[in-house]
């Protein structure tokens, strides 16, 4: 199964992408098959992808 992490901030400061890189390799064996790290300032999310259903390389995570 894939796994979703990230961060928000509300004081108006950057998200910490090392944090939520930190969450997503706690998440490796959730998806090995893939990774993906989205920030734009206060937010930041990851993806860990196991392919099941839709193999493809299409459906890779995060889609922005």
């Amino acid at each position: 199964m894939c796994g979703l992490c990230g961060e928000m901030n509300f004081a108006g400061a950057a998200a910490s992408t090392r944090a939520v890189s930190a969450m997503m390799d706690t998440m490796a064996p959730r998806g090995p098959d893939g990774a993906g790290l989205w920030a734009n300032r206060a937010i930041a999310l990851g993806h860990r992808r196991l392919k099941i259903i839709d193999l493809s390389e299409r459906a890779q995570q995060p889609m922005v």
